[in-house]
């Protein structure tokens, strides 16, 4: 359903309009004679009439460039019909007011029209879903994007992707196919076709070899790919191999525009560095630039080509500092004309950044036993400056895929099972749980003596607890006895307490009334405890020494006493 995108003139413009021309052909008549009856008013006022005019171009170039500095001016302030339309169609107020064009010629999916079989990717921003279409029967993929309605960046974001995705079009660029809302929460599910692999859990796999048709197919859809995003001014920023999906006739898609821009390379804009996954992302991020361009897509692909021809990351860092150390080990030490060259944030960052030993270059002696189009091909992709990357159109134009053998079609590639980033991860983890175990016993098979288990305890026999519990009762009966002050009769309870039992319930046990299990020794009597909070209060325990003694001291049983605190 398409959208109106003007509006009918009424008669106050007209009437309006009518004036404004009539006003602008007297002041052009004024003019003219003006000019004509003295040619010396006629040589000053041209030229302020062209200093006015340039002024105003001026400010309009100005206006469009602080334009072209936001992310993108059609998603935010769309005319008010256009939002109106766009509600009564059943789109949701605040995404029609971020998305503006983006959503025109678009009708809202209901989200009980899809039917969730299994998640199949997980991200910072995102989640992804394998589904199924229960209006076509198709097998789709949603991915749900991570939006906070009331905070108007994360909006911005969502709606930039949206407004990229609409923008593509092509064979190896994956295809926005619908928006899955709500008008009562601000769930907002993005609707893709179903890709039933992605290069990353291709590469992962053991029993997967690729061959050099194999590789070459794959590249040379990748650059076409990137070459349509790069013609439409869009910046990917995050080529990597699980955002490379392949579908089950071998077709290569670029996936995943949460961090893709809009670029225009005729403009200076600075933008973030922190984008592209880490082991793929180009030097000049790393140093901290914030003005590049379409040179760090190609840095990633020539990370991908290694890949494919090696089957492992050829440059795996696990920090910034690392990775430096690892590009420079393998594409050598920046020069100083890089250095010139390159716009840092400061100086303080350049020499941090500069390392100490120089290296040289060694991708041709690193990849040497590849074909020499293939290394020469990864040595243009991975040049440290990024005007020494070329395009990616002069990069598809490499004989790397004009010479024998050539690439294969992508209808040709082998069949493989279902696969995706998300298997490749368990199979890392479980890879990294079975060597973590390996560790563990092989450490503990190196000890002398292994340490006791908490769960196998020494239990003594009831024989043995009883005739020490009977000691315990005949040592405390005749302390008692003999005591000479109060604080000796009755000893505080944490003295008493050694066994588990209160005071008063102290007796000797005999064998056949205790039970052979781990509880036996630390469970108390069903019978009333006594109250103790420390040492017993002087004038309570006055009253209650008196009556124990007119009732016989702490002759022969058992003593109890319930204490009031």
């Amino acid at each position: 359903m398409g959208c109106v995108l003007g509006r009918p003139v009424s008669s106050s413009d007209s009437v309006s309009g009518s004036i404004h021309q009539v006003s602008t052909r007297y002041e052009r008549k004024e003019v003219k004679e003006t000019v004509t009856e003295a040619e010396t008013i006629s040589s000053i006022v041209v030229p302020v009439a062209r200093v006015d005019e340039i002024k105003e171009e001026n400010e309009k170039l100005t206006g469009e460039s602080k334009r072209s500095n936001k992310a993108d001016p059609r998603k935010s302030n769309p005319p008010k019909h256009l939002i109106g339309e766009q509600i009564s169609a059943g789109w949701p107020s605040w995404l029609s007011e971020i998305c503006g064009e983006a959503l025109n010629g678009w009708l809202p999916r209901k989200a009980d029209s899809f039917e969730k079989i299994e998640k199949i990717g997980s991200g910072t921003y995102s989640n992804v879903y394998k589904a199924k279409d229960l209006l076509t029967g198709n097998i789709v993929a949603l991915k749900k994007v991570r939006c906070d309605v009331r905070e108007k960046e994360s909006l911005r974001f969502m709606a930039r992707e949206i407004l990229i995705l609409r923008r593509l079009d092509h064979p190896n660029v994956i295809k926005l196919e619908g928006l899955v809302t709500s008008r009562m929460s601000s769930s907002l599910y993005l609707v893709f076709r179903y890709m039933h692999h992605d290069l990353a859990g291709l590469v992962a796999s053991p029993d997967i070899k690729f061959t050099k048709q194999q590789v070459k197919c794959y590249m040379k859809q990748l650059l076409s790919g990137l070459e349509h995003c790069h013609s439409r001014g869009v910046l990917h920023r995050d080529i990597k191999g699980s955002n490379l999906l392949i579908d089950d006739e071998g077709v290569l898609k670029i996936g995943d525009f949460g961090l893709a821009t809009f670029f225009d390379p005729r403009r200076r804009q600075q933008m973030t560095n922190r984008v592209v996954t880490l082991w793929y992302r180009a030097p000049e991020l790393l140093h901290g630039v914030v003005e590049y361009g379409f040179g760090i897509d190609l840095w990633s692909a020539g990370c991908i080509l290694g890949e494919l021809l090696t089957g492992r990351p050829i440059m795996p860092g696990r920090t910034e500092v690392e990775q430096l150390h690892r590009i420079y080990k393998l594409c050598g030490s920046p020069s100083e004309e890089y250095w010139r060259k390159i716009k840092l944030p400061s100086t303080r960052k350049h020499a941090q950044h500069r390392p100490l030993p120089q290296y040289k270059r060694r991708i041709r002696e690193v990849y040497k036993d590849f074909s020499p189009e293939a290394v020469s091909l990864m040595d243009t992709l991975l040049a440290l400056d990024p005007a020494e990357r070329k395009t990616a159109t002069s990069a598809s134009m490499s004989d790397f895929f004009t010479t024998y053998p050539l690439p294969c079609q992508p209808f040709d590639l082998p069949k493989y099972p279902p696969t995706k980033e998300i298997d490749a991860k368990r199979r890392d983890e479980e890879y990294r749980r079975l060597r973590e175990k390996r560790k563990n016993a092989h450490e503990s098979g190196r000890r002398k003596t292994k340490p006791r288990e908490r769960a196998v305890r020494a239990m003594p026999v009831p024989e043995a607890n009883a005739e020490v519990q009977s000691n315990i009762d005949r040592m405390r009966m005749i302390t008692h006895a003999n005591a000479k002050s109060k604080s000796d009769k009755f000893p505080p309870p944490h003295q008493d307490g050694l066994l588990g039992f209160p005071m008063g319930l102290s007796r000797r046990f005999e064998p056949s009334e205790i039970p052979f299990s781990s509880t036996s020794f630390t469970s108390y009597a069903n019978e009333p405890l006594e109250m103790w909070s420390g040492p017993l209060a002087p004038v309570e325990f006055t009253d209650i020494a008196a009556e124990t003694r007119r009732s016989g001291g702490c002759g022969g049983g058992s003593m109890r006493m319930d204490v009031k605190v």
